[in-house]
């Protein structure tokens, strides 16, 4: 099984500040529809109710009349639709992402006038992977997912299972150290040095159980094999995010 930590939302590169977390509830932000993806974008942050944190999270630079890059996009099923393409697709293609795995969602987020931290903040079980070069099933054109309006690159596809977000932003969900800066993590006991994907370098393994992550990239991938101990990381994770 493949456990695969997905990064989205905003960042101070993407949006300009971190998502905010509302009455304990983290609301992660969809990144903004650039220039060249307003064609796939049929959302307003004001037609997700974002309109004011997505304002305050700019500073004034984004309102609830921008389009906004919608994905991933959880439906109130108990689904999640998320796309992916170019070279972050082909590296999870590469790493043999399939049915059966599982994305673990994070993202920047801060409380008022609290320290931006890195926190998970949904899943993705897969259930199917849908790719679109032969065009979108009418399904998700309907419901306005971007990548299924048009096509961002050859190899665009439509992951499909199992999703739900976080009702609450718990200790449990936090991945940076307290005090730290939102790169500094807490890893889980399991994962070592060689088994999560752009993470090879020594430097970035350090003593107490920390591993200092990557500043880009989206699709970070951790092989968990049949072992025990990742596959119970995960179901206290899930069973997280689904508590009320």
């Amino acid at each position: 099984m493949k456990i695969v930590l997905s990064r989205k939302g905003f960042d101070t590169s993407a949006g300009g500040g971190p998502s905010p977390i509302v009455e304990g509830r983290p609301v992660s932000l969809p990144i903004p529809a650039g220039d060249r993806e307003r064609r796939t974008s049929a959302t307003t942050y004001g037609d997700l109710g974002l309109g004011d944190h997505a304002a305050r999270a700019s500073r004034g630079r984004i309102g609830a009349e921008d389009l906004c890059h919608h994905d991933p996009m959880f439906t109130d099923e108990g689904e999640c639709l998320f796309g992916q393409c170019g070279a972050a697709q082909t590296h999870l293609e590469r790493q043999g992402v399939g049915v059966g795995d599982v994305f673990v969602f994070f993202g920047l987020f801060a409380e008022s006038g609290g320290e931006p931290h890195h926190r998970i903040f949904g899943y993705l079980k897969v259930g199917e992977v849908i790719p679109l070069s032969g065009g979108a099933p009418a399904e998700f054109v309907d419901r306005g997912h971007p990548h299924a309006l048009a096509m961002h690159a050859r190899n665009d596809c439509i992951w499909r299972g199992e999703g739900y977000v976080a009702a609450r932003a718990s200790e449990a969900l936090r991945l940076t150290v307290p005090g730290g800066p939102p790169s500094l993590w807490r890893r889980p006991d399991w994962l070592r040095r060689g088994e999560l994907t752009y993470h090879d370098r020594a430097d970035r393994w350090i003593r107490g159980g920390r591993l200092r992550s990557v500043s880009r990239g989206q699709e970070f991938v951790a092989d968990a094999g049949r072992r025990k101990a990742p596959r119970e990381w995960l179901e206290a994770v899930i069973a997280e995010i689904r508590a009320s």
